[in-house]
């Protein structure tokens, strides 16, 4: 026989029992829920990459018919390369020494979030090597985010960097525009004021010379040069980065890691 006692803590134990259930209940719910949300935004993030690599297939045709206009008037110019530019067509930027074994080469865009990334991820590893004279680089500035979110902060950013170029100060002001790139979908790239300001952190860099060729887009034609090129090379989207010819994305198993980037510059000093 039970006494009261025991009773009243068989009950008490269920109400117990009961309250963690429905903790646990509402957990899983909050779980779920926030499990669903994820692979929403997954989901989105998905389509808005699709449609960034998806340029060099056809998706620029999205672009409205008035976006077209204005951006082939802004480089309806002369092919005007910056100073130093080499490779074919001189659409290469070139940065570290010329003898270094090991060749990165990077295609990629002042409004791309995943070159920020990598940019942003690896500089310090980059700076690194190429001040140890194991890596030079070469780099292709690009427009595809002008193309398929409308725009021409990708134009405008890349013509900045090569007027940079001109100047002696392109890693710098490089690095700078993706230390400070704003949201994709915020052409803040496109007012060159904004590219001023960020060229007013570099020493020596903001000239009237330099101003002289952000604003009058001096180099605009040779970006889109440079875009024409990308979107018929067969690589899929940005950033495409190559050490020595081979892509460092190959494997998406195998993420990328600042440790891993050395050994592979130390095994392409061997060859």
């Amino acid at each position: 026989m039970r006494t009261p006692g025991s009773l009243y803590g068989d009950v008490s134990q269920k109400n117990n029992d009961g309250k963690r259930s429905a903790r646990e209940r509402l957990q899983e719910q909050r779980q779920r829920e926030e499990s669903r949300a994820k692979r929403k935004r997954t989901l989105i993030a998905g389509v808005v990459v699709v449609a960034v690599l998806g340029a060099g297939a056809g998706i620029a045709a999205l672009v409205a018919g008035s976006q077209q206009g204005k951006d082939n008037k802004q480089t309806s110019g002369p092919v005007v390369a910056p100073q130093g530019a080499m490779g074919k067509d001189n659409l290469a930027i070139p940065v570290g020494n010329p003898a270094a074994k090991a060749t990165l080469v990077v295609y990629e865009d002042f409004r791309c979030p995943a070159c920020a990334q990598f940019e942003n991820g690896f500089r310090e590893t980059i700076h690194d090597l190429r001040d140890k004279n194991q890596l030079k680089a070469e780099y292709h500035l690009v427009a595809l985010i002008d193309k398929n979110l409308r725009g021409s902060g990708s134009l405008n950013a890349a013509n900045a960097a090569a007027c940079a170029q001109d100047a002696g100060k392109f890693p710098a002001y490089h690095d700078e525009l993706f230390k400070n790139q704003p949201p994709e979908t915020d052409d803040a790239y496109g007012k060159k004021a904004k590219l001023l300001e960020l060229a007013g952190k570099i020493e020596g860099l903001k000239t009237p010379a330099f101003e002289k060729c952000v604003n009058e887009g001096t180099h605009n034609s040779w970006v889109q040069k440079s875009q024409d090129n990308f979107s018929t090379s067969g690589h899929r989207g940005t950033p495409t980065v190559l050490l020595n010819g081979k892509s460092l994305y190959e494997d998406p198993t195998k993420p990328l890691t600042p440790q891993k980037f050395r050994e592979m510059v130390a095994e392409a000093q061997k060859g």
